[in-house]
């Protein structure tokens, strides 16, 4: 029974690639009538019949270079938007995941502009080819099993309700036999159809080599300036702490001792005084240095690992946390333990500050060559990067690692925060 709905969904999924093809031959038509002109011409009906020509010889001149830019834009768009359906039903119907292969589009543009983008874009010509060929040869390739289908599910129909269907076959036997026969032909062949269509639709829709190196530069300059930006920042920070807090307090310290060695013969219970005053001074400039130093790199996270610095972490948050763990004995590289744990210490801020959650969870686990975590809350959802919660500062952070953010918060929560940086352990 599973096999059967398993081809069943395969015959249903050719129909609907086979119905995208048909809607691309469609752009394609219009595109064709775009550019061959007939578009905006304009006919006004005069009396003078050699006045009636001119102005039907001006539309058709005028109109497509009126109407021709927008409707052809449209078409462009168009195209784009069912390469994208294609691309998608790709990676979710027939496991062949297609990257996006086009140019990034500057905000703002006008028209002109962005259809020159579209048609100097080698995606878009990519796109176009895509079009012709499943609206040609993938159309048949899918009518393979499309046409048997549905025409066994007439004679279905023509069966139990007793309507004309396409196939009339006398005898009741034969009827059922030949039915039988073109529903498992198309169930038969359904299949490896769209392993097929798969295969060239991942084939002629994912992005060159040229543009997957463009786009890998893009994103390393953008994750470099990133980064520079994000350390001068922290270097900026330590500074500021420095200077406000533990050289503060080592100054007043000096001071202190310099009085009292002053005031040790004259007035020795000002001197004591002082030195107790230092003392302080000196122990509250070790504790801020300690948090400095724990805010830098944690020591918990130098000597016992990952998961020991989040448990550790977990006792110092004011929350009920659950903390879990598949992480094998190997260690990430020092930079990647380093930013998940700061990416965990931000989202638990987070939910200490905006998620009202009354428990957490953290799950830790690595697969595939990625460090997973996730953290969970049960709090009021809403969280989203654009709201300014620290999640896009944590996008960035992750970024420099090639490391992936996924938020689930709906209104209501939970909140379901995923982490996945790709690493090897030691």
């Amino acid at each position: 029974m599973t096999a059967l709905r398993v081809r069943s969904v395969a015959a249903l999924r050719c129909a609907a690639l086979a119905a995208l093809a048909l809607a691309g031959l469609l752009l394609l038509a219009v595109a064709v009538l775009v550019l061959a002109g007939p578009l905006g011409g304009i006919s006004y009906a005069t009396g003078d019949h050699h006045a009636n020509t001119q102005l039907v010889l001006a539309g058709s001149l005028a109109g497509p270079a009126l109407l021709g830019p927008p409707v052809l834009l449209a078409v462009l768009t168009g195209m784009r938007q069912l390469s994208n359906v294609n691309r998608v039903l790709a990676g979710e119907w027939l496991g062949r995941p297609t990257a996006d292969p086009y140019r990034p589009r500057p905000a703002g543009i006008g028209l002109y502009r962005r259809l020159g983008l579209a048609i100097t874009d080698p995606a878009t010509w990519r796109d176009l080819a895509w079009i012709i060929t499943s609206g040609t040869a993938g159309l048949l390739l899918l009518l393979v099993a499309v046409v048997p289908f549905a025409v066994g599910l007439f004679s279905l129909l023509r069966i139990f309700t007793g309507l004309p269907g396409l196939l009339a076959w006398d005898g009741p036997l034969t009827q059922y036999v030949a039915t039988a026969a073109v529903i498992a032909i198309a169930l038969g062949v359904a299949p490896a159809v769209l392993r097929w269509y798969g295969f060239a639709a991942h084939a002629m829709l994912s992005p060159s080599g040229t543009a997957v190196l463009t786009r890998r530069i893009q994103h390393l300059a953008q994750t470099r300036a990133e980064t520079l930006d994000t350390s001068a920042a922290e270097i900026r920070r330590i500074e500021r702490d420095l200077h406000d807090g533990a050289q503060a307090r080592l100054v007043a310290m000096g001071m202190a001792l310099d009085a009292a060695g002053q005031l040790i013969d004259e007035k020795p219970d000002a001197a004591r005084a002082l030195l107790i005053e230092a003392r302080d001074n000196s122990a509250k400039a070790l504790k801020e240095l300690r948090e400095l130093v724990r805010g830098i790199h944690p020591p918990v996270l130098a000597d016992r690992g990952l998961t020991e610095a989040i448990k550790a972490l977990a006792l110092d948050t004011p929350l009920r946390i659950h903390v879990t763990s598949e992480l094998p004995a190997g260690r990430p590289p020092a930079p990647v333990e380093s930013a998940a744990y700061f990416a965990v210490s931000e989202l638990l801020a987070n939910v200490s500050k905006h998620a009202q959650a009354a428990q957490t969870w953290i799950d830790l686990r690595y697969d595939d060559n990625l460090l997973k975590m996730t953290v969970t809350d049960d709090g009021r959802g809403g969280a989203s990067p654009a709201e300014g919660t620290g999640l896009a500062g944590l996008e960035r952070r992750l970024a420099a690692f090639d490391g992936v953010v996924a938020i689930s918060s709906p209104p209501g929560g939970p909140t379901v925060v995923n982490l996945e940086i790709p690493c090897e352990l030691r």
